[in-house]
């Protein structure tokens, strides 16, 4: 996959288009199997249920232990999870016979000191759309990883962006971030919440000061 988008960068002229295809449809109900206790089915996501403000006041700091802002509450849960996608050219598509979900506009990565991570998809989505010639007024969705609330507030503030178009349906702060699938889940997010032909942007770090962003655009 990883050479796939390296060798087809769709910012490249004459470079073929990228298209995200819609799976198979899955099964909706999880049966999660403890020893010696029944099957529990889930039907809903009920994570972001599970809260108790009155003891967000009472929370630690963790980075800053003097005037720090970051706490377990504003951070994102521990999840498991996972999440899955089919990347492939055009020609590809129509030569199986599948309808892309979207396409893959332009991507870019960034990196800055790790000691600023909560800035770095800033940096990224700078890069991004300054490559991509895309303006902030074509994008009608912005999924910015909320591993912390820091990193999507940060971002809002520096790029001016309207908050009611960044993490519309919530973050990982309340839907959880299992580690590993959350950048597949806001991408796939964007693609099922966006209208045909408009377009989104989804930004994650890296860690390490790394941050990577993509701009897609629904089919």
């Amino acid at each position: 996959m990883q050479r796939l988008v390296q060798s087809s960068n769709p910012t490249r002229k004459g470079a073929p288009d990228l298209v995200l295809c819609k799976p198979q449809p899955s099964l909706t109900l999880c049966s999660h199997v403890c020893r010696g206790q029944p099957d529990v089915l889930i039907t809903e996501d009920e994570e972001y249920k599970r809260v108790n403000f009155d003891k967000f006041k009472k929370l630690n700091t963790v980075f800053q232990k003097e005037n720090g802002t970051v706490t377990a509450g504003n951070a994102s849960t521990i999840n498991d999870g996972g999440a899955a996608c089919i990347m492939m050219t055009r020609q590809a598509a129509d030569r199986l016979g599948v309808k892309p979900l979207g396409r893959v506009v332009a991507f870019a990565d960034a990196e800055i000191d790790p000691i600023d991570f909560p800035l770095a998809p800033t940096h990224a989505i700078k890069k991004l759309l300054q490559q991509s010639g895309v303006s902030k007024d074509e994008v009608v969705m912005w999924e910015i990883h909320e591993a912390f609330s820091v990193v999507p507030l940060a971002t809002v503030k520096l790029l001016e962006l309207d908050p009611a178009r960044v993490n519309l349906h919530g973050g990982a702060v309340s839907l959880g971030h299992p580690i590993g699938m959350s950048a597949t889940r806001i991408v796939q997010h964007l693609l099922y919440a966006l209208q045909p032909g408009q377009k989104g942007v989804a930004a994650v770090c890296n860690g390490g000061g790394g941050s990577s962003s993509i701009i897609v655009e629904k089919l």
